[in-house]
């Protein structure tokens, strides 16, 4: 509490007047980034065209968006496990709701037969672990852009779920 205090440059006391507690300042942070990942998804993603359109739109979505957001998404992951029961309450839904929609463009695939799957739910949960770790190791400064990132994580995405590309 004393880092962020004067990080922003205020006393360590003044905090608790937002936030009564440490675990309540972490449910606010990583609620809040929740809620801001599922706008900014459903924004971009919608429920328009064809499972493979939906899960181009996801992939590159997650992928871009997990690179211009690395330390909110590393809080979100790694963090959760601090979280007491109230602040699970709150913020696994949301977590829950973001899957969700991948789960369902899996589905809708499998469905469709354009996707070669069995298994939306473990597929979905491959697949996000996957993307998601490019917080690990994209670099600005690397041989890729970000660009050039999200398009090989979409043909991956789409190799693992067996479209037709």
């Amino acid at each position: 509490m004393r880092d962020i205090a004067g990080s922003v440059g205020i006393q360590q006391s003044a905090i608790y007047n937002h936030f009564p507690s440490k675990q309540q300042l972490l449910v606010d942070l990583m609620e809040s980034h929740m809620r801001r990942l599922l706008d900014a998804m459903h924004n971009a993603v919608g429920t328009w065209g064809s499972p493979v359109e939906r899960l181009v739109a996801f992939t590159r979505f997650h992928v871009t968006y997990h690179i211009d957001q690395p330390e909110d998404v590393f809080l979100a992951y790694m963090e959760l496990r601090s979280l007491e029961t109230d602040g699970r309450a709150a913020v696994v839904p949301l977590r829950d709701a973001y899957e969700a929609t991948l789960r369902a463009i899996l589905a809708d695939g499998a469905a469709s037969g354009e996707f070669r799957i069995s298994e939306p739910s473990v597929v979905s949960k491959a697949l996000l672990a996957m993307m998601t770790g490019v917080t690990v190791w994209f670099r600005d400064d690397g041989r890729l852009d970000r660009d050039a990132v999200a398009d090989t994580y979409v043909q991956t995405a789409l190799q693992a779920v067996g479209a037709d590309t």
